[in-house]
């Protein structure tokens, strides 16, 4: 829409006032409320110039605010602009919304994406962005992005990255809930007179799945979907990030020395527990990862307790996964969070390997299960590996 707006320019000089005609074209993004062409009006000084009555002057001002409202075309509001004009006021314009995703990039490429100095072919390698991982878009050059991810800062081909969608960054992220309280009642319905499915210690961490309703979330646990007080967790949105060079060498190392450590202990802890008469259940017998599901088999049938550790009077889900490898001479944190950080992370899983979820933990037992100590109603069980989603799989062996 194109209009003209008469501007009005009190010349106050001598009781001369000239109207001049200016032509605009059609303006962009009026203000909520207030129509485009309020923010062309001119201010009038209130003091007027000598030898000018300050009536006059006040004359002239609703002068031209008559005839700027009189060029008001029919399709704008009169009534928004004359209560405007009115009072003396013009709201100012207000930036639009920023997109919160506008800078956020996800990768997407099987492998990983490499990382370079340059925005070329031709510059070092410097790092790596994981499939699904999360990075800060710093610039755009000759179709590379500029990123920073983690202690990553270089140059990624743009076709391989996602940048803005928020379903793709919704997705290649966790929403989770840490557990701030030393034992977590997960429950059937969002409110306290709803049925407890399970307990969740201190400093665990659950994915959410639910934030809909006020003052609960919906988390996974092994018995399904639960809800937890928001009074007694901490939210957080977790991403992956990208790696350095040198980061991925030393983890690797870090990698490599935790499993020599581990085969070494087991043929250690092997020759102790073969002598011991007072154990009630075979022995392990031998040092791969296949020897920790044939020693864990054994306890199948065997009770769940919430915070224990014995394999035969009863043991939660990490309890149990420490105590069967306890056997072999590794040692492991009674926490189904902590484990999701030793050993080394895989993604062809073998047997033996440690298999992470939100808020439970199970030893991989080959054929598409796990063993594990699944809660009250089932105790130490098998199950299907994929029965809740797979958070992270750590190897040991």
């Amino acid at each position: 829409m194109n209009f003209k707006v008469t501007k009005a320019t009190a010349c106050l000089l001598a009781g001369v006032v000239t109207l001049g005609t200016v032509s605009y074209g059609a303006l962009a993004n009026p203000t909520a409320g207030v129509s485009s062409y309020a923010s062309n009006i001119m201010t009038v000084s209130a003091m007027p110039t000598a030898g000018v009555s300050l009536a006059f002057t006040n004359t002239m001002m609703a002068s031209a605010e008559n005839v700027v409202l009189a060029s008001v075309q029919e399709n704008e509001t009169p009534e928004v602009a004359e209560g405007q004009m009115a009072e003396g006021q013009m709201e100012e314009a207000q930036p639009a919304e920023e997109n919160p995703y506008a800078n956020i990039g996800i990768a997407q490429l099987e492998g990983g994406l490499n990382v370079r100095s340059t925005p070329s072919e031709e510059g070092d390698v410097i790092g790596q962005l994981y499939n699904n991982s999360c990075a800060t878009i710093l610039g755009e050059e000759n179709g590379w992005y500029l990123i920073q991810s983690g202690n990553v800062n270089g140059y990624v081909k743009a076709d391989y990255v996602s940048v803005g969608n928020e379903e793709v960054i919704r997705a290649a992220s966790r929403r989770v809930a840490n557990v701030t309280t030393e034992t977590l009642r997960v429950r059937e319905q969002p409110t306290t007179e709803s049925e407890i499915v399970t307990l969740v210690p201190e400093g665990d961490q659950l994915t959410v799945v639910d934030e809909s309703i006020e003052g609960w979330v919906g988390v996974t646990v092994t018995e399904g979907t639960g809800y937890v007080s928001t009074e007694f967790v901490s939210l957080d949105t977790e991403y992956v990030y990208g790696e350095t060079i040198e980061e991925i060498e030393t983890r690797l190392q870090k990698e490599e020395e935790a499993r020599q450590a581990a085969l070494r202990a087991a043929a250690t802890s092997q020759a102790a527990t073969s002598s011991n008469a007072n154990f009630n259940y075979t022995a392990p017998s031998g040092t791969g990862a296949s020897s920790v599901v044939d020693f864990a088999s054994q306890f199948v049938g065997n009770p769940y307790v919430y915070g224990g550790t014995s394999l035969t009077s009863g043991a939660d889900c990490s309890g149990f996964v420490m105590s069967v490898y306890a056997q072999f001479g590794v040692g492991l944190p009674h926490s189904s969070y902590a484990m999701r950080s030793v050993g080394y992370g895989v993604t062809d899983m073998l047997p033996g390997d440690i298999v992470c979820y939100s808020g439970h933990v199970g030893i991989y037992a080959g054929n598409g299960t796990i063993v594990h100590a699944a809660n009250e109603r089932y105790g130490i069980t098998y199950s299907s590996v994929d029965y809740m989603p797979i958070i992270a799989v750590r190897r040991i062996f």
